[in-house]
């Protein structure tokens, strides 16, 4: 293992992954899919057209973190509900990640997963990168008790639930404004600037400590060599 790696991330005994748009490339098209159902959800739920639903969905995105947590402010919609409909996509766009799995099979420590969608659909899509075996825990929008990213009350609640000590915590997150909250909460922050939408939104180097542009590649160059 590489001297800087042990310098800079020595310390660190839980890493926490975002997951969509994070573990595999903004550019997989995956959050796409997940976007034109989330449209018709809409359609369907305010009997309105595509042009609308769309102002909708995104005015609930950019004002309250998620769609869905503007529709279920707004709306009452159910969250099991919402997140079955939505996440009912074919995951053949998503490509298996030797590289990202061997280095991740290297990376010292416990691995959680936290995301903002649920957690039948994010283990779909760990399996289909090939890492579902290193994530034992995964904390998702139930488990955070439906308040999304970036609301901290979700990220109390997994360091509570996994014991996790937050100066011995790196989060890695595609969305800049997500990790403002790990690092009040005292966690080193690395942030993937992959292009995903949005992701700049609320950036600060204040609380971002590195800054990365794919997981799998970051991993083995901080790690060296596979011997």
């Amino acid at each position: 293992m590489k001297s800087r790696f042990v310098h800079l991330f020595g310390h660190i005994g839980d890493w926490i992954f975002d997951l969509d748009n994070c573990l595999y490339p903004a550019s997989t098209g995956l959050f796409e899919l997940i976007d034109q159902r989330m449209g018709a959800y809409i359609e369907r739920l305010l009997g309105v057209d595509p042009v609308e639903a769309k102002r909708v969905q995104k005015a609930h995105f950019h004002e309250h973190g998620t769609t869905l947590a503007g529709l279920m402010r707004e709306h009452q919609v159910d969250p099991h509900e919402f997140l079955d409909d939505v996440h009912a996509i074919p995951l053949d766009r998503v490509a298996r990640d030797e590289r990202l799995a061997r280095n991740l099979g290297r990376l010292p420590g416990r691995k959680i997963v936290y995301t903002n969608a649920d957690e039948a659909y994010a283990r779909r899509v760990l399996e289909a990168l090939g890492i579902g075996e290193h994530f034992a825990e995964l904390h998702d929008i139930h488990a955070a008790e439906l308040r999304p990213k970036p609301d901290d009350h979700g990220y109390r609640l997994l360091l509570d639930r996994f014991g996790v000590d937050p100066a011995r915590a790196a989060m890695v997150e595609d969305m800049a404004q997500n990790l403002k909250p790990a690092k009040m909460l005292g966690m080193t922050t690395i942030w993937v600037d992959n292009g995903s939408e949005r992701g700049n939104h609320g950036h600060h180097p204040d609380y971002i400590d590195l800054t990365i542009t794919d997981v799998g590649e970051w991993l083995e160059d901080m790690l060296g060599d596979i011997e």
